[in-house]
């Protein structure tokens, strides 16, 4: 495992572990929790992380759509670099990570924000088995929480 050349995954990882360190300590920032309390604050912060969401997926498109196929490894590289901000995306958006099936949809978000930390540049290993392996697990997770989120924002347009 090479960490070195993978700043991505060196911020990612301390960003989630920053991350982990508030939520368990109960440490907050008393302007943004009371921020996070405010409806318009949660609806702007949350479609931002949805946008984030989407925009994460555009990697896939350029990978499978022929003509964009040239843009893959640009995007790819914006794809980590987002990714390893998400921490950071999602704390914006809220400091805690919710009950019920929003704790469930953030533990998902966080463990494919672990897995796509520890991606195949940075396990070095050019086996097929574990590319698809990886990769399955990535894009089920993610569209496990693309789902999970469209039901949050439903949920919350719906009762509000």
């Amino acid at each position: 495992m090479v960490l070195n050349n993978n700043k991505s995954t060196i911020v990612g990882l301390v960003l989630l572990f920053a991350f982990f360190v508030q939520y368990s300590l109960k440490l907050e920032w008393t302007w943004l929790f009371q921020l996070q309390q405010q409806e318009m604050y949660k609806r702007w912060s949350g479609l931002f992380l949805a946008l984030f969401i989407g925009f994460q997926w555009l990697l896939s498109l350029t990978r499978t759509v022929k003509k964009w196929k040239s843009r893959a490894m640009g995007m790819q590289n914006i794809h980590k670099w987002l990714g390893a901000l998400s921490p950071l995306f999602f704390y914006i958006h809220s400091m805690g990570m919710g009950f019920g099936y929003l704790l469930l949809l953030s533990y998902i978000f966080f463990s494919n924000t672990l897995l796509g930390y520890f991606n195949l540049d940075v396990l070095k290993n050019n086996s097929d088995a574990l590319f698809k392996g990886w990769m399955i697990t990535h894009v089920a997770l993610s569209l496990v929480v693309t789902i999970m989120m469209v039901f949050h924002i439903t949920m919350v347009f719906y009762y509000k």
